[in-house]
């Protein structure tokens, strides 16, 4: 079956943040949204199919995660990632945002130090902080990329992110934490097997727990390879929490259904304990029905997403190019969310951010919430739509710095 990923699917009216959201986060409604970490396309019609069928029975009781859900969990795992995980190492959890607050709570106390990359997810930096932990930031580096488009040869002035790791040492002591963006959000960078070796073995020398956060492993593009964290290494397994989730990669956030992967015996004793102490991971019935049916039946659909968005990436990286001069861009190699800096146009922040959504009517995600005022002048945005859609908001944005 083709899959059409050009389908506009008109959002507004179904309560999704994105979209329906706009007047509560920038307190106006008639922008582009292009900043929510959910896509555009239509869920698939097997997940929808699976969901439609235990509708159909019409008791929505109490549910739980079956063996047959396991058993797509592991095949899922190993054959995609190569790790053969039984079901004693895994267990359900309904989000890995809720999932990292479980493991800051498991295994620190207030004042311990917890380590991040920055720019980073927004809750990473967060939910530290909002715990009474501190917050250690470990600042990523840039280094340009040679980018080789379709159509041209010419280089752009695309970037990637780069572990600066004698700082990251520096940083890691005293710290009991590291939460690890594999591959890393906002910008999509696949961190190779050797950084996720240096990685553990830093953390592993200094005594840090490391959460490897997976969850846009899936939506690692044809040109890369995602490493798993817990594959890369003897110690990588045993100082690891891996969550991975098929949230993002069909499209089905708002189920709320992720997965970890606890190999070491003592770990996994003391977080389960935890989830089950107090209740916290059970899923609603829908979260165990869709995630199974996305990993049962989604290769082919998963495999046409990549393609399309490979192509949206493409797109965006001649755009930049041939129309946004001043760009400095991390292209993402896995997932749908780019990294854009302004700052080459010589604006303050205030004025690149007033002049996307006052001129350009385009909503982005705000870079200062990925990490403080380092991230002045960069923004994230969110090509997981219809190229239509792309080319819209790219032609606004280049409009508005183009006056």
């Amino acid at each position: 079956m083709t899959y059409n990923f050009d389908i506009i699917i008109p959002r507004r009216g179904t309560d999704c943040v994105k979209h329906d959201g706009l007047n509560y986060f920038f307190g106006r409604d008639d922008l582009l949204p292009m900043w929510v970490a959910d896509m555009d396309f239509r869920s698939p019609d097997f997940v929808i199919q699976a969901i439609r069928e235990r509708i159909e029975h019409e008791v929505l009781g109490y549910h739980f995660p079956s063996q047959s859900y396991y058993d797509a969990v592991t095949e899922w795992l190993s054959n995609r990632y190569a790790i053969t995980a039984s079901r004693e190492e895994l267990h359900f959890i309904p989000g890995i945002v809720a999932g990292i607050s479980f493991v800051i709570q498991t295994f620190t106390k207030p004042g311990d130090g917890i380590l991040v990359t920055t720019p980073v997810y927004p809750p990473f930096v967060d939910i530290p902080s909002a715990s009474g932990r501190r917050l250690v930031k470990c600042q990523l580096e840039r280094e340009p990329v040679r980018c080789q488009s379709q159509d041209s040869m010419a280089q752009s002035q695309n970037q990637t992110f780069k572990i600066d790791f004698e700082a990251f040492e520096r940083q890691a002591e005293g710290c009991k934490l590291l939460i690890l963006s594999n591959p890393h959000n906002p910008g999509g960078t696949v961190w190779s097997a050797d950084d996720l070796r240096r990685i553990a073995d830093i953390c592993d020398r200094h005594g840090l727990l490391v959460i490897s956060d997976e969850i846009h492993a899936d939506l690692t593009l044809p040109k890369f390879h995602h490493t798993s964290f817990p594959t890369v290494s003897p110690t990588a397994r045993d100082i690891s929490i891996m969550f991975m989730a098929p949230s993002k990669t069909f499209n089905i956030a708002g189920l709320g259904s992720s997965v970890s992967y606890i190999h070491n015996q003592d770990i996994r004793k003391r977080f389960h304990a935890y989830l089950e102490h107090y209740h916290v991971a059970e899923g609603n019935i829908f979260a165990y029905i869709g995630a199974e049916a996305a990993m049962r039946h989604g290769d082919k659909w998963l495999s046409q997403l990549l393609d399309y968005l490979g192509a949206n990436v493409e797109f965006l990286n001649r755009f930049i190019y041939e129309n946004l001069p001043c760009v400095k861009a991390v292209l993402p190699q896995a997932s749908y969310l780019a990294w854009l800096d302004f700052s080459d146009y010589g604006l303050s922040h205030e004025d690149v951010r007033q002049r996307l959504l006052d001129v350009a009517h385009v909503a982005l995600n705000d870079g200062t919430a990925f990490g403080g005022d380092a991230y002045r002048n960069c923004f994230r945005i969110n090509i997981g739509c219809p190229k239509s859609i792309l080319a819209q908001a790219l032609n606004q944005i280049k409009n508005a710095f183009s006056e």
